[in-house]
């Protein structure tokens, strides 16, 4: 975390392998000189407001709203309310754009440009606000690209003009949708433990990630990351019945760590994975 002035702070994350990056931060007094990126950039405003001069005219995000610049877009920006303004940004290079869209659509989609810098779009909104934490929070490759792909798809979809936005997804035929989630799925159950990538998925399905991703959803009624997820608590419930730690069953069932562990179990079972450890061997309800 890095603090600018009593009250503004920002904390950045940055991709080291590809032009891909993202801050959250809160600023009060902060004022942004002109500038721009050779990125696209989304930010979605969490909290006040924040006012900004791009394309010759003058702009407010406020609470849900969503900003979207355009590579070398020049913009300023400083708060547009006493108690300033919290925002969730992230700045998406033009080859990563170019890579998602073109799983998507085969190739068939130009370059998307973004001629409204400010828009009010729900759906979107939430897109964002899943993708940030992904990133920054060091998620599994399958959901990092799950929510790249569907944040990066919204903002065409719904926002761009020309081409990109016209342009349909690919589709499989019915039998081959079922065929190439049932080969993803085989993947997953064998190597569950194991930090697979969407595009080791797709090409174990012989089909794009976004795809796959379709194919998949309708198949299994979740994502691919979602069931390699359940995988994992599953094996996890496993060793814990056989009276193994939590922290040893995290780790051999492929969590990252314990917290992460922890959370999702609460999510889906209800109880913490103690509470679960517990019931077994003292023959009595869990408490939490």
């Amino acid at each position: 975390m890095s603090r600018q002035h009593d009250g503004d702070w920002a904390r950045y994350w940055r991709d080291p392998d590809r032009p891909l990056e993202a801050m959250h931060a809160h600023f009060v007094r902060h004022v942004f000189h002109p500038h721009s990126h050779d990125a696209y950039s989304f930010a979605v405003t969490e909290s006040g407001a924040q006012r900004f001069t791009c394309r010759g005219a003058g702009h407010t995000s406020a609470a849900g709203m969503v900003m979207a610049f355009n590579p070398d877009d020049p913009h300023d920006g400083e708060s547009a309310v006493e108690l300033g303004f919290t925002y969730r940004i992230m700045h998406i290079g033009p080859d990563v754009v170019r890579a998602v869209l073109d799983d998507v659509t085969g190739g068939r989609g130009a370059m998307p440009l973004f001629d409204r810098p400010v828009v009010d779009d729900p759906v979107l909104a939430r897109a964002l606000r899943r993708l940030h934490p992904a990133l920054v929070g060091g998620a599994d490759p399958l959901v990092r690209e799950e929510r790249l792909t569907a944040a990066v798809e919204a903002m065409v979809r719904r926002n761009a003009t020309g081409g990109a936005a016209a342009a349909g997804p690919r589709e499989l035929p019915a039998g081959a949708q079922a065929e190439a989630a049932r080969r993803a799925r085989d993947l997953l159950m064998a190597a569950f433990d194991q930090p697979l990538s969407a595009q080791e998925l797709a090409d174990a399905a012989g089909c794009s990630r976004f795809a796959l991703y379709r194919a998949f959803r309708a198949e299994y009624g979740m994502a691919p990351s979602d069931f390699q997820r359940l995988l994992r608590l599953r094996r996890a419930r496993t060793l814990l019945a056989e009276g193994r730690a939590a922290s040893d069953a995290a780790a051999e069932a492929g969590f990252a760590d314990q917290a992460h562990f922890h959370r999702w179990f609460v999510r889906c079972f209800g109880i913490t994975p103690g509470a679960f450890r517990r019931a077994g061997a003292r023959g009595e309800g869990a408490k939490g």
